[in-house]
C-alpha cells in the first residue's frame, strides 16, 4: 500500500498513522480538509438555513 500523501510504501499492520506513512503526512492530509481543499458532495443548504451555520469569526465561550 502507497502512502496518500507523498506516496511511500508503506505496513498498515502496526501502523499507527495508516493509511499514511507518518504523523506528517497525516497532518498534511488535515490540513488539506481544513483549507477546503477537499469537501464530500452533498446537496447545497438553503440560503435562510446556511446563513445559521457557525463561521471561523464566531466565538464561543468555554464553560
Amino acid at each position: 500500500m502507497k502512502c496518500p500523501t507523498c506516496g511511500k510504501s508503506i505496513e498498515w499492520k502496526d501502523n499507527p498513522f495508516r493509511p499514511f506513512c507518518s504523523e506528517r503526512c497525516q497532518l498534511i492530509d488535515l490540513g488539506h480538509w481544513v483549507d477546503g481543499d477537499y469537501s464530500v458532495p452533498g446537496e447545497l443548504l438553503p440560503e435562510d438555513q446556511a446563513e445559521k451555520l457557525p463561521t471561523a469569526d464566531d466565538h464561543y465561550d468555554e464553560d
